[in-house]
């Protein structure tokens, strides 16, 4: 065959030799029998579905071309030039890293000089203008519990950084597994350059820093509230106190590794400070309270210091430093005593003081509850708690002294009895409310009481569960102040109808809101004289757990009190019969209706209270044993615009 073709062998045709180096190769494209000079028609050539890539070795299956296989540094160059937040939100559902990758981009670093693709000139000015007016937004996040991670922490940066930016985060508790730590913050940082408000409770696994790259980036910081992190110390704070000079409130509780250097920074750092609140950080004391105070004398308006070790140190540096202060609230603090507030009262730098809260410290006296009232001449609100060594005389003394008091609230005060509370009334030319609870002291005595002058500005009074006040007070009470509007005697067991009506008869402005609930010895004499004396002004009556009210009450209120609107009849005496009267009353308009616990009110009622749906928007039926499951799913049906309970 070769010589009649011409040619002498294989390396005559081919001089450089086979073309294929790899005998299996031609397999691949030809189907040849077993010996080479016989043809054959070719066999169907089989389906590859792989890339095939040609080399020396044979044909290889090529992996498909992923843009996962670039290194971060690539990614992040190709994310900083994503026009819109619409692209980089959609980059980010891709994958944690991706997510991880775009969160850690500031939003400065974005690339601006991005092709616009608007055929319009003005397409190109509003979107401008849209942008800015979305930046000045106010966007809010919360996360609590399971919620929040540090997964969701980058998502929020990312989905919020094209639209302004967070404005307010709040993170309460954490995901013991994945909780948040210091890569969520950093996220927010990165994204969230225009922060004004944080609020971190229960964070555990977030340090200094964390709450430094929050400070590195987040200059605009105005509110912040760090409670129960005790991996935060004072180098986290003073991080903050430096590079955050807007912030105005700053609340610090259960911060274990907190202590005075922290606040000598904020203080010295943050001139626009208003409002401070400290709770249960052991490391702070007078030292870092001094500091505080005496650098923001003229702007700090809110002081709250809670659970502290400090001393009458801290008391003389408000009262002299305290010129702009307004509310004061002291809470738990065991080593302040007599003097303490003493030099506090006469520091005369509380000139601007209008609320004043004092609650377990041991060290109030009436010498030095009488200087406080000297020192604050435009004291306004005061409330005293657990104070036991508070008498009488210290009461009345106090009232004299603050010439502008209108609110005055005690509770477990035990020394004060009622010379002390009628001597306060007498006293308190300018007293608008006035509140008593839980103070054992106040009982009815057998003793005549001296000579009391009426107090015409008192508009508000309350004596809530002080088991020793009686008919006696209660009918002295309605001499003494003819122009009462708001009355709670909750818990008064000892009164009855004849202590009760004669406040309603001197009672001159007319009642507006009346609790009696838990007085279970005021019948209905009671509620009708209410209802006829002072049936134009009522608006809210509070008759939970009195036994003796039944429908005759009900039809009372529902004839003369057009204009109530919150009815309390929970435990008691009342029927169906008194829920019809209610609902054919036509001047009444009820929006809220409580009747829990009420025996005697059945499944009859259901006209009744669907007649007054119209203009309820809460109706509480819990306990009512004759009221069957189907009517209440019928009122539920009905009512659709009312909350019911049952």
């Amino acid at each position: 065959m070769s010589k009649l073709l011409g040619f002498a062998g294989n390396d005559d045709f081919c001089p450089g030799g086979s073309i294929y180096t790899n005998p299996k190769e031609p397999s691949l494209f030809l189907s040849l029998g077993n010996h080479a000079d016989a043809f054959f028609n070719p066999r169907k050539r089989s389906r590859i579905s792989g890339t095939f890539v040609f080399s020396e070795e044979g044909f290889e299956q090529k992996k498909p071309v992923s843009i996962d296989v670039l290194p971060d540094e690539c990614l992040f160059e190709i994310f900083k030039r994503l026009p819109g937040g619409e692209e980089r939100s959609a980059c980010a559902c891709v994958s944690k890293r991706w997510l991880t990758l775009l969160s850690n981009i500031h939003r400065d670093e974005f690339c601006s000089n991005t092709t616009n693709l608007s055929l319009n000139p003005q397409d190109e000015v509003t979107g401008n203008k849209d942008q800015e007016v979305e930046s000045c937004g106010y966007l809010s996040r919360s996360l609590e519990g399971k919620k929040a991670t540090d997964v969701r922490l980058a998502a929020i940066a990312v989905g919020t950084a094209s639209r302004g930016g967070l404005g307010k985060l709040t993170i309460r508790g954490s995901n013991s597994g994945r909780g948040v730590t210091n890569l969520g913050l950093r996220a927010i940082s990165h994204g969230c350059p225009s922060l004004r408000v944080l609020s971190l409770w229960n964070m555990s696994s977030i340090g200094d820093e964390g709450l430094c790259e929050i400070a590195n980036r987040c200059h605009m910081l105005e509110k912040f509230d760090l409670s129960q992190c005790p991996a935060i110390s004072d180098k986290g704070l003073v991080a903050i106190a430096k590079k955050c000079p807007n912030l105005t409130d700053l609340s610090l509780e259960s911060c274990s590794n907190i202590g005075n250097e922290g606040l000598q920074a904020i203080g010295q750092c943050c001139p626009n400070l208003k409002s401070i609140s400290i709770k249960n950080c052991p490391l702070v004391g007078d030292q870092g309270i001094a500091s505080l105070l005496s650098s923001v004398s003229y702007v700090l308006t809110k002081v709250k210091l809670q659970a502290l070790t400090i001393t009458d140190v801290s008391l003389a540096v408000i009262g002299h430093y305290g010129k702009a202060i307004t509310d004061l609230v002291l809470t738990s603090i065991p080593n302040v005593t007599e003097r303490g507030f003493w030099v506090m009262g006469n520091g005369h730098g509380l000139q601007k003081l209008k609320s004043f809260t004092v609650t377990s410290c041991q060290g109030v006296t009436d010498t030095g509850l009488e200087a406080v009232g000297k020192g604050c001449p435009n004291l306004k609100q005061f409330c005293l708690r657990k104070c036991l060594f508070i008498s009488d005389s210290g009461l009345v003394s106090f009232c004299k002294a603050a010439g502008s008091l209108e609110s005055l609230h005690l509770e477990e005060c035990h020394r004060i009895t009622q010379y002390g509370f009628f001597g306060a009334l007498s006293t308190g030319a300018k007293l608008k409310a006035l509140a008593f609870v839980y103070c054992l002291g106040l009982k009815d005595l057998n003793l005549g009481l001296p000579e009391v002058s009426p107090c015409q500005s008192l508009r508000s009074l309350s004596i809530r569960n002080c088991p020793g006040f009686g008919n006696a007070g209660l009918a002295l009470l309605g001499r003494l102040c003819p122009q009462l509007q708001h009355v709670d005697f909750s818990g008064l067991e000892g009164i009855t109808d004849a202590g009760f009506l004669p406040l309603l008869e001197n009672c001159e402005a007319g009642l507006v809101k009346v609790n009696l609930s838990g007085c279970v010895n005021v019948t209905d004499k009671v509620v009708s004289s209410m209802a006829k004396l002072h049936g134009w002004t009522l608006e809210m009556v509070n008759l939970e757990g009195c036994k003796m009210i039944s429908d005759a009450g009900l039809v009372a209120i529902a004839g003369n009190c057009p204009l109530l609107s919150d009815l309390e009849v929970s435990r008691c005496a009342i029927s169906d019969f008194g829920i019809a009267s209610l609902a054919c009353a036509d001047q009444l308009n009820l929006q809220i209706l409580a009747m829990s616990g009420c025996p005697l009110v059945s499944d009859k009622s259901l006209p009744a209270l669907v007649k007054m749906g119209q203009t309820l928007l809460g109706l509480n039926l819990q306990h009512c044993k004759a009221i069957s499951s189907s009517t209440v799913d019928r009122l539920v049906e009905q009512l659709w615009r009312c909350d019911i309970l049952s």
